[in-house]
């Protein structure tokens, strides 16, 4: 039976991040961004987690948990308290379609909602990018609108707690 964890990122995991974002299908779904991983992975704030996704003990994936409101950037502009906005990917190509992303939101969102007064979670895909709306919406995300990110045309979708199933405890 595969074990699939959500660890902290940390700055040995610097040249994994550095490889994967040099994969096509991880430039094709995020294609104008730069993380700064040699900075990001050392800094450590209250408004975000930075995640490596395990499986059986082998390094899958990436996802960033923030809270829109307190984030430094202000990336996502004016929002309410009270929610959270995740960031994923696969690394390697191989691991794809193999419902690793659909384990790794499980946990991401039940670690958002285990706060009580987190009320909802937002993601921001490409527009063009329609295999990945499926995805969200499958897990119960819903479109809200369309929004230039950047240079980057994209979907807001969100789930609010009171449409959310945790299926977490299923994994």
């Amino acid at each position: 039976m595969d074990y699939l964890i959500l660890r902290p990122a940390t700055i040995n995991d610097l040249n994994l991040l550095r490889k994967w974002d040099e994969q096509p299908h991880v430039i094709a779904a995020d294609p104008h961004d730069d993380w700064g991983w040699e900075l990001e992975l050392e800094r450590i704030h209250q408004w975000r987690e930075q995640l490596i996704a395990e499986l059986n003990g082998r390094p899958i994936g990436f996802m960033e948990i923030i809270d829109p409101l307190q984030e430094d950037s202000h990336y996502w502009g004016d929002v309410p308290a009270n929610l959270r906005a995740i960031d994923i990917w696969i690394g390697e190509e191989a691991d794809l379609g193999k419902g690793y992303g659909t384990k790794m939101m499980q946990l991401a969102l039940a670690r958002c909602f285990a706060n009580p007064l987190v009320q909802a979670v937002l993601v921001d895909p490409l527009a063009s990018n329609t295999r990945v709306h499926r995805f969200y919406e499958r897990l119960g995300f819903r479109f809200v609108e369309f929004r230039r990110f950047g240079s980057d045309d994209c979907c807001v979708y969100r789930l609010n707690r009171v449409d959310w199933h945790d299926e977490s405890t299923s994994l």
